[in-house]
């Protein structure tokens, strides 16, 4: 079964559920950051705020959010956590058991199909200002996750259909770099299951597809939607699974549109940022 919870929205992304339920996500062009109370009720987190592709609750309080600049907003007030000259913006973004957080750059505007494609890179932020490239060569950095365990990092390149697999060494370099295919096309967001299994979003093929460590695709969930930008679950290991889009193929009206469906499965753990 497939429940709409919310939509009206341009490009719905990043969506993060904190442990009282709250849904955050982001409207990428339309702007904003929003909170989706258990009652339904939606509030504004970040106001007009572009671009946003990632969210990650912080544990001292308030959200850490992409866009132009990797920030940590809470009761309105911004700090600015980590920023690079020549990236023009960050997409998802995760975190670690310490706290870490791991982003996507982008060094070309996305959405321009016409534009040569500049490959970014994959960071680990350790602090405000402090931060390590893991690796580069991601034309298009979208979905991130880590393995339960933390030793395997996935990575949406979502122009060259990929999921780029690294391991993580014990000094936490990410080495032995794989390239898993994506056949439904556009990987885009990513969530792990308790099962250690991928969950990734098809910006292109209308469906969330559930990946294999082997990058076997061994079941697909159809979303009504065409673009289907990312994926999280309730937490708490309820098998419930919440996929944004920027679209909504039923009625078309709707836009992007947020959706919960049971998956069959509960979520891994997800960390909250400590820098």
């Amino acid at each position: 079964m497939v429940e709409t919870l919310a939509s009206g929205y341009g490009l719905v992304e990043g969506p993060t559920v904190d442990g009282d339920g709250n849904l955050y996500f982001s409207d990428v062009l339309g702007g904003g950051v929003y909170r989706r109370g258990p009652d339904g009720d939606i509030t504004t987190v970040v106001p007009k705020r572009r671009g946003v592709g990632g969210i990650v609750l912080h544990a001292d309080g308030g959200v850490v959010v992409s866009g132009r600049d990797i920030v940590h907003v809470r009761e309105g007030t911004n700090r600015r956590l980590f920023a690079v000259d020549g990236v023009l913006g960050w997409n998802d973004i995760c975190a670690d058991s310490a706290g870490r957080v791991y982003a996507g750059s982008l060094r070309f505007p996305v959405f321009d199909a016409d534009v040569e494609p500049v490959p970014g890179e994959l960071w680990r932020i350790d602090g405000v200002d402090r931060a390590v490239a893991l690796y580069e060569g991601v034309v298009h950095a979208n979905g991130v996750v880590l393995s339960p365990g933390e030793r395997t990092i996935y990575h949406s390149d979502t122009r060259n259909n990929v999921i780029l697999v690294h391991e993580l060494a014990d000094d936490r370099t990410a080495r032995g770099r794989r390239a898993f295919h994506f056949p439904p096309g556009a990987p885009d967001g990513m969530a792990v299951d308790a099962q250690g299994l991928v969950w990734v979003a098809s910006a292109r093929a209308g469906c969330v597809a559930r990946v294999t460590p082997d990058g076997e695709i061994d079941r697909v969930l159809d979303v009504p939607a065409q673009t289907v930008t990312s994926v999280c679950f309730v937490p708490d290991g309820e098998s419930e699974l919440y996929v944004v889009t920027a679209d909504n193929t039923d009625e078309p009206e709707r836009r992007g549109t947020i959706f919960r469906i049971d998956a069959g499965v509960g979520g891994a753990p997800v960390h909250p940022a400590r820098i």
